[in-house]
């Protein structure tokens, strides 16, 4: 079966992010990627460029990968108040749900307190300090399966 890996466009903070990121779900980064290990002689990179995020790899749990990169300043700003979908997280319990909506939300903006649903799960959602937006669920009928 294929798996599905969110992606993320920073502007310029992706390590800052991730770090973050990481000190919430654990885990060590699969790889970091800077634009100065793409640079050869017929790519040169902007100095501005260099230690930005080329390609960032956090594994989360068995079978997740969140991924991200710094967008290039010649190719525009990513307007972080656009986001058009959320990444969701489905738990294995209540108290892992609590930890990564608490983690995750910590300095961003709280759209929806996590807390029992009326469809029957536990659930919030959120925008991170870094305006990226994120459900979280733990639905025990699935036991963090969807």
């Amino acid at each position: 079966m294929a798996l599905i890996n969110p992606h993320i466009n920073f502007n310029g903070n992706a390590e800052e992010a991730f770090t973050f990121y990481k000190s919430v779900f654990g885990g060590e980064f699969a790889r970091i990627v800077r634009f100065k290990d793409m640079e050869s002689p017929g790519m040169t990179i902007a100095e501005s460029e260099k230690n930005k995020i080329m390609h960032i790899a956090l594994p989360i749990g068995k079978n997740n990968v969140l991924m991200a990169n710094d967008v290039p300043e010649f190719m525009g700003k990513v307007n972080e108040k656009e986001n058009r979908s959320k990444i969701v997280i489905s738990a294995e319990s209540k108290e892992e749900a609590d930890k990564l909506f608490n983690g995750l939300s910590a300095g961003g903006e709280v759209e929806m307190p996590i807390a029992d649903s009326p469809w029957g799960s536990y659930f919030g959602m959120f925008r991170d300090k870094y305006g990226i937006e994120w459900m979280v669920d733990f639905d025990p009928k699935y036991n963090g399966k969807v």
